[in-house]
């Protein structure tokens, strides 16, 4: 594979990412949860091949206790 090809697979690839992250932000608003640093991690994006990985990042305990009521939920079978 050639650079150029690289370069257009992993800008297919952060182009993915990006729509993914941004349905997971809409997902989680729509529970009420924020993630505030989630995002496309830039360094992923550096490298040769396309390895794009997704940031969730940091959040604080409250946010950490809706996604485990939410995750808790699911796994017992309701709607969350």
């Amino acid at each position: 594979m050639t650079t150029t090809e690289r370069r257009r697979v992993t800008a297919g690839r952060v182009r993915e990412a990006e729509e993914a992250v941004e349905r997971l932000r809409e997902g989680f608003a729509g529970l009420g949860i924020t993630l505030p640093s989630l995002r496309v991690d830039p360094v992923s994006c550096a490298g040769s091949g396309p390895a794009v990985l997704v940031d969730l990042g940091r959040c604080n305990l409250d946010t950490v206790r809706r996604l485990s009521s939410v995750l808790d939920g699911k796994a017992a079978g309701h709607g969350g």
